[in-house]
């Protein structure tokens, strides 16, 4: 019998490489791992990787057409990812979303405008160049706002802002960011600009759904214990199923389709962050992919599948029940806290012991350079509970996270 043969497209950082390579083998699917720098990963991946230029996303998506051979369907990590899928999948005849959603998708502005246009309620925006003057623009703005770059993702770049000091401060702080060569190369005209959108108060929620055909599939929706209330947004205590009543729950999933709808999303995973205002959720993300880091190992659907499972069975064409289990779930990140070398880890075991925790995972390794947000994109590690009800769930993550102790010693400064 032969395999379908699935291509998953990720960075050599991405966390959830090994999860979909294991739902694939689940499933009796054949990986192909398409990747930027695949050399790095020939010891993990044996087969081989198919190596492709993620800095030029048609020439990698034309890397894909002569080299990944016949392909039953596409899975993406990232929002630069889903872009080259959507490139590749068009010249295949694959389902997948178009060209056109996926670049809306993992560009803020664009997903903005297309979000206005449809009217689905979003926060107020607008977009300045980075050569802005700050100060004359301050006196344009009714704070608190939040800036943030147009094409990065889980909250780097992102800043609270509630005065005229504080904008020249964060502001020239993404200017410095967006200069980066990296994120130049990426996309040069949303380095060049960056988004201003009034903060929300009030809490925020992510909701992971499946596009089949247009139709939303709503799989989980996270509350969000802890205040993201700023001055930056590290992400820390997902826990599901929501608390909050059914009327707010239907109301968000009708706003994340009626904007799945407005970008053009269609097929595959999407994941959404809202913010709960005073008059009623408003859409603040939509990515065409599953929740970001390790934090799809928090769901599990039927009898013990996998967020991963579930995604990878959609995209060869397979059906898989996505009836959520009934004990509640959830994950705590680990945000790097500040600026330095990792020199050890410890409390793990302790961590790992306490009741209801089900999995202490630690990314981070020693000697490695810690970079916190804003600038930063890498959490430390992983944690996930698992229980009866979401209250205690949440005691359960915040008991192991005080158990973990990451020792990050100052960088030494460099010689002159």
């Amino acid at each position: 019998m032969i395999r379908p043969r699935l291509l998953l497209l990720a960075t050599t950082t991405a966390y959830q490489t090994d999860d979909f390579r294991r739902a694939a083998e689940e499933l009796g699917v054949e990986v192909v791992l398409g990747t930027d720098r695949c050399h790095v990963l020939a010891e993990d991946w044996p087969e081989g990787a198919l190596a492709l230029d993620f800095r030029d996303p048609p020439r990698a998506a034309a890397q894909i057409v002569d080299g990944a051979g016949a392909l039953a369907g596409i899975v993406v990590t990232d929002e630069l990812t889903a872009q080259i899928g959507a490139l590749a999948a068009a010249q295949l005849g694959l389902p997948f979303n178009a060209v056109e959603a996926t670049r809306a998708a993992g560009d803020k502005l664009r997903l903005r405008q297309r979000l206005a246009a449809a009217g689905v309620p979003q926060p107020a925006f607008q977009a300045v160049s980075i050569d802005a003057e700050p100060v004359a623009l301050a006196a344009t703005l009714r704070f608190p706002v939040v800036i943030k770059p147009r094409h990065l993702s889980a909250s780097r770049g992102v800043m609270r802002v509630d005065d005229g000091r504080e904008l020249c401060d964060r502001f020239a702080r993404l200017v410095r960011m967006l200069s980066h060569p990296e994120l130049v190369a990426r996309d040069p005209d949303a380095a060049a600009s960056i988004l201003i959108e009034e903060f929300v108060a009030g809490p925020e929620v992510a909701f992971e759904g499946l596009l089949r055909g247009g139709r939303l599939d709503a799989l989980a929706l996270f509350d969000k214990p802890d205040p993201l209330d700023g001055p930056f947004f590290a992400e820390t205590i997902y826990v599901t199923p929501s608390s909050l009543p059914v009327a707010v729950q239907q109301t968000i999933e009708a706003r994340v389709g009626a904007a799945a709808a407005a970008i053009g999303l269609s097929e595959g995973p999407v994941h959404a962050e809202l913010r709960l205002g005073r008059d009623g959720p408003l859409v603040i993300e939509v990515a065409a992919r599953s929740i970001g880091g390790l934090c799809g190992r928090a769901l599990r659907f039927g009898a013990g599948v996998s967020l991963e499972r579930l995604i990878v069975a959609h995209a060869v064409g397979r059906a898989l029940s996505s009836a959520r289990t009934t004990e509640a779930s959830g994950v705590l990140m680990l945000p790097v806290p500040r600026a330095g070398v990792l020199r050890a880890i410890a409390g793990v075991a302790a961590a790992a012991s306490v009741p209801q925790v089900r999995e202490v995972t630690i990314t981070a390794r020693a000697g490695e350079e810690m970079v916190p947000l804003p600038e930063g994109n890498k959490y430390l590690g992983f944690v996930f509970a698992a229980g009866e009800q979401p209250a205690q769930v949440v005691a359960a993550l915040r008991q192991a996270g005080a158990a973990l102790r990451f020792d990050i010693a100052p960088l030494l400064p460099h010689p002159t």
